[in-house]
């Protein structure tokens, strides 16, 4: 029993680190990784998830809502950010609790990213599908509805008939297209990702500032509105609710720090990837909710979902005619931002695909996972052929699973990694503490205490359901532990 809980050293991963051992190529600078950052954060968590919240639980209050996720956020940004600096190679959370816990920790942690990365984007790659037959039929362009549903799904026609799910083939097209980018490369993945990152923030930013002038005070009016009686609609408690419902809008900069073995200067910049772009990501959010509330009374969000609470807000910047009608002053705004969601979504997918073979890529070279994962391509530097692999998984997963199914799942997935990583600091500064940090998490251990406390929390708010997934998800990963890991780990198996 002993050998599960068998640690490698902190030198020993920074070796392995190294190009010369057959790492990945160093390519991203501090630029890059915030872009990453950006790239994974925003997406469904700006454009639809903050329309719900204030409809049904904050109010125009969500902007305090935002705020109490991402001090949440940032607590296990911390924590991340110190160990991506110290121990500077592809695994993220994997990696942290191999070094502080042990093998079967790491194990947990890492067969529990799978939910995040590799779940997360298929559960994407399903709402840029639905995103995308949208925008499709702004040019009278309709896709068979048969064709872009899992077979779990059903859409009632025009006529009134129902039509059910075959395949999903927009989100397999974009998972396959994501995939393809980084198997030609991490540094022109990155290029790709910079150019998207750009155009969305672009899209928020003219949102924000086109809707600025639009706003009614009186729709702030009350701020926290009065609750119901029931707990999470309005009031604080309604707040307290809607910040665990937006958190996951924050899923995402932690795969910042599975980039961390193609990092330029990762100790330097890994830190500076993580917290600036949690940061920059805060301020677009409390923004464009100030916006988004302030010209449409929340109550105008109720009943809308998917792309909806976005435009809902667009239609109401413009002038009100004599008969109470608005009209809106940027019609064309409505579809900018689909062309926002669509290249958004996409980024998000990207960088998911890129952070669940990286993991996996850590885990193969332990010998936890068979050699496949760790292959390095010989012209393009990248694990091609685990690219390949978990674009078939991932494909598979968007075009035959409902979103709903692992929606949850990648939530929960998330926040046990947050907390694991949280820990780790604690331990790794009780156990080694003279080690060489380049960033300290500071007020240690409080800071991850909170982080802790604030993430188990959230955990606690999900439903039962998706508790009984995470357990039998991390049944099969114990199974497979014991029957090949243990036995194939490197760490376990010196003469292997």
């Amino acid at each position: 029993m002993a050998n599960l809980w068998i640690k490698k050293t902190i030198s020993s991963l920074q070796i392995e680190s190294s190009e010369e051992h057959g790492g990945l190529k160093r390519t991203l600078g501090s630029r890059s990784l915030v872009a990453l950052g950006i790239g994974a954060i925003i997406g469904a968590g700006l454009f639809s998830i903050t329309g719900g919240a204030a409809g049904y639980n904050a109010g125009p209050a969500v902007t305090i809502s935002f705020i109490i996720a991402a001090v949440a956020c940032g607590f296990a940004g911390l924590c991340y950010a110190e160990f991506a600096s110290m121990i500077p190679v592809a695994g993220s959370a994997y990696t942290y609790s191999y070094a502080t816990m042990g093998e079967f920790i790491a194990w947990i942690i890492g067969w529990d990213l799978v939910l995040e990365y590799a779940v997360g984007a298929a559960t994407v790659a399903i709402s840029w599908s639905r995103y995308f037959t949208k925008f499709l039929a702004y040019y009278d362009i309709h896709l068979p509805a048969e064709m872009t549903m899992s077979p779990y799904d059903s859409v009632t026609l025009a006529d009134g008939t129902i039509t059910h799910g075959m395949i999903n083939f927009p989100a397999i097209f974009i998972v396959v297209l994501m995939s393809m980018l980084l198997v030609r490369g991490t540094k022109e993945s990155a290029a790709v990702n910079n150019i998207i990152v750009a155009l969305k923030v672009s899209v928020v930013l003219i949102f924000i500032g086109l809707g600025w002038g639009y706003i009614n005070s009186a729709n702030y009016q009350p701020y926290i509105p009065a609750n119901t009686g029931d707990f999470g609609s309005f009031g604080w408690s309604g707040i307290v609710r809607a910040a665990g419902i937006i958190f996951f809008a924050y899923i995402g900069f932690d795969a910042v720090s599975t980039a961390a073995q193609e990092a330029k200067n990762p100790k330097k910049d890994m830190p500076i990837g993580i917290l600036v772009s949690l940061l920059i990501c805060t301020i677009l959010y409390i923004l464009f909710a100030h916006v988004m509330t302030g010209v449409a009374n929340y109550t105008s969000f109720q009943g809308a979902d998917g792309i909806a609470p976005v435009p809902v807000a667009i239609d109401h910047m413009g002038t009100v005619g004599p008969d109470g009608v608005i009209t809106p002053a940027y019609p064309w705004l409505n579809k900018a931002i689909i062309i926002a969601i669509l290249a958004g979504y996409s980024s998000v997918i990207m960088v998911m695909l890129l952070g669940q073979s990286r993991v996996f890529f850590s885990m193969s070279k332990d010998g936890l996972l068979p050699k496949v994962f760790s292959n390095v391509h010989p012209k393009f530097g990248t694990p091609a052929k685990s690219n390949l692999l978990f674009m078939l998984f991932v494909s598979l997963f968007a075009a035959f699973v409902p979103a709903r199914v692992v929606g949850e799942m990648t939530s929960i997935g998330t926040l046990l990694a947050f907390v694991l990583v949280c820990v780790g600091v604690i331990v790794l500064r009780k156990k080694q503490p003279d080690l060489p940090r380049a960033f300290k998490t500071p007020l240690v251990p409080l800071v991850p205490i909170l982080g802790i406390l604030s993430c188990f929390a959230m955990m606690l708010a999900l439903p039962g359901d998706t508790w009984l997934r995470l357990v039998i998800w991390l049944a099969i990963g114990f199974v497979i532990y014991f029957a090949y890991s243990i036995k194939n780990s490197k760490l376990n198996n010196p003469g292997k």
